[in-house]
């Protein structure tokens, strides 16, 4: 049987993030973002290959109804952005930088999960040219919300 270039590059850089996070002994190695998005959102697949990259195994689910998703995780009103994963039980929304995520799983915080709103140029899946400054949230299920994790740039 003939495995196409582009599945044998992807199975590699899957097997290398498995790898390297085995050798680290984080607790995200073999974590599976299981990721909603609206199927002609291109920003949002941009952002699926942020992870891939990353080492996460991604489960991508088509949507027409994000407003459901969101409220079915519970995501908070002012932290809405366009897509939605669960990461072992943890809620990400938005263009969150795998690092985060991984930083997350391995903290294992009592949290809810991390977002970044709306969709600010230069975050992952962003690459516009443009940068922009912006934080990663953590939010609580009480309600409680706090930085996480802040990105300046130099304008």
């Amino acid at each position: 049987m003939q495995v196409q270039s582009s599945s044998w590059r992807q199975w590699r850089r899957g097997v290398a993030g498995l790898m390297l996070g085995m050798m680290a002994g984080s607790a995200w190695a073999g974590s599976v973002a299981e990721v909603w998005k609206d199927p002609n959102c291109g920003c949002c697949t941009a952002w699926v290959e942020h992870l891939e990259q990353a080492g996460f195994d991604v489960q991508l689910h088509a949507s027409r109804d994000m407003g459901a998703i969101k409220a079915e995780h519970d995501v908070p009103d002012r932290l809405v952005s366009c897509h939605t994963a669960v990461i072992d039980g943890y809620v990400i929304e938005g263009h969150v930088p795998a690092a985060d995520i991984r930083r997350l799983l391995d903290s294992g915080a009592d949290v809810s999960g991390l977002a970044v709103p709306g969709m600010p140029h230069g975050s992952p899946g962003m690459e516009t040219g443009r940068v922009d400054n912006y934080a990663v949230y953590a939010w609580q299920e009480n309600g409680d919300i706090d930085i996480y994790q802040r990105y300046t740039h130099d304008t």
